[in-house]
């Protein structure tokens, strides 16, 4: 009964509506109701064909309003209807939404029937919260992947990026997060991703017990921008939902530069002068709004952990998306295609990742061991074509013998399978019996002393 109340309510008491006066590619331009509509506003387009597409209002010229579909322009002709619909977007999320695959209007796309509605609307394109009413990030959090727990520590609240080129295994890492993972519930936006792999990451990768404490949000490659993008807003929309009942929310987003892309095609469409590599100027204001809405919540609800993957073009990570979204976030996680190809997966290079809450969250003995075993992997990684030439003859550094006997250890470490895995204190003893089995056992056994002392 409340549910019908609610519809009754929005059920709106009088039309308005203007006129399709011209077509140029995905815009749409619309006359006769610039007095009603601001930047952002839902209207539909009532096709030749009987068809209604949904579009929204991306800016104005002159006398005329500019706006993007959110579905196909065909049957889209001057003189059209385009009716007023809803001046700001909302949903009305619930813990029903919990174990579903929606759409970027919210709209479930898993075949298992409609989803009951909660009692408030929740806007799209909310602010971040404000600064001086945010805690402060958390505690560790247990991702269950060894090379992030132990080199790229994360805490409740922090923002992660994940950057790496296309096929080096991003998805892959996001599903053993999502599966394995200490928070209450995920919620993962699948922005501009390939169809067919749609329904093996949620079968395969992140399996029925994943799902059941999941909402994922899916807007593929093929869809319009303004799908991509709102996908986007409802990603972070729901998270901040769940994070005011209270809940630890870990947010993935595969990619962020999906997102990125969509606001270009739609700035571009508006008119926009392309700058860097072709994104427009609100590419680079968009951004911080998104990421910034993810991180500790205010006082007295819960926080959201953000892991967001950005796709590097041509594996440059200094390109300009990737360098915007690093200087956002609290930490990268840096993916590299030569490690993928000589077959350790996941494919993370920790001399190249950081944490910024690293190395604060650990104790003295963990700093310790994280410490010692990337200094012999940064000597190794320092002579490593020299060791693979042949060119280096043993006993000339101690600290390179060192690092060529602790180079396989350390390798079998940081690859895990999907399905393996390791909690941060299993991890963490693991990497100890390593180092106290070489040369670094001195080191240690000193602290340890030490420490007993």
């Amino acid at each position: 009964m409340q549910s019908l109340i609610r519809e009754i309510e929005r059920i709106q008491t009088e039309s308005r509506y203007g006129r399709v006066t011209g077509v140029r590619g995905l815009l749409v331009e619309l006359a006769g109701i610039g007095q009603y509509i601001s930047v952002g506003s839902r209207l539909e387009v009532e096709t030749r064909d009987r068809r209604s597409v949904p579009i929204e209002i991306i800016g104005f010229r002159e006398q005329t309003a500019l706006a993007m579909p959110f579905g196909a322009v065909e049957g889209i002709g001057v003189g059209c209807r385009a009716v007023l619909k809803q001046s700001e977007p909302v949903i009305f999320p619930s813990n029903a939404w919990l174990g579903r695959v929606v759409n970027a209007f919210g709209e479930p796309i898993d075949g298992k029937g409609p989803i009951g509605d909660g009692p408030q609307p929740c806007l799209l394109r909310s602010p971040p919260p404000a600064a001086h009413s945010r805690q402060r990030v958390g505690e560790k959090v247990d991702l269950g992947v060894r090379a992030l727990n132990s080199f790229v520590t994360c805490c409740r609240g922090q923002r992660m990026g994940i950057f790496s080129g296309s096929g080096v295994g991003k998805s892959v890492l996001l599903s053993m997060i999502a599966r394995h993972s200490e928070s209450d519930i995920s919620v993962i936006g699948l922005i501009g991703e390939r169809g067919r792999e749609v329904q093996e990451f949620i079968e395969d990768d992140l399996g029925p017990d994943g799902l059941a404490r999941s909402v994922v949000v899916v807007a593929t490659s093929d869809e319009s921008a303004l799908m991509r993008r709102q996908a986007a807003y409802l990603t972070l929309t729901l998270s901040e939902y769940f994070r005011d009942t209270g809940a630890e929310v870990m947010c993935l987003m595969d990619s962020v530069t999906r997102f990125a892309m969509a606001q270009r095609e739609i700035g571009l469409a508006g008119g926009e002068p392309p700058t860097s590599k072709g994104y427009t100027p609100t590419v680079f204001t968009e951004l911080p709004k998104l990421l910034e809405r993810a991180g500790p919540g205010p006082r007295g609800v819960g926080n959201i952990t953000g892991l967001f993957t950005v796709l590097v073009e041509g594996d440059d990570h200094n390109e300009p998306v990737a360098d915007a979204v690093r200087g956002i976030l609290d930490g990268h996680i840096v993916m590299e295609r030569s490690i993928a190809e000589r077959g350790r997966y996941p494919a993370i290079n920790v001399l190249k990742s950081i944490s910024r809450t690293m190395p604060r969250c650990n104790d003295d003995r963990e700093n310790l061991l994280v410490r010692e075993a990337k200094r012999f992997m940064s000597t190794y990684a320092d002579m490593e074509e020299m060791i693979r030439l042949g060119a280096y003859r043993m006993g000339s550094n101690p600290d390179v013998d060192a690092a060529i006997q602790y180079n396989p250890h350390l390798e079998e470490y940081l690859g895990q399978w999907k399905d393996d895995p390791t909690s941060m204190h299993e991890g963490y003893e693991r990497l100890q019996s390593i180092l106290q089995a070489g040369p670094a056992a001195a080191v240690l056994d000193q602290y340890l002393k030490q420490e007993a002392n």
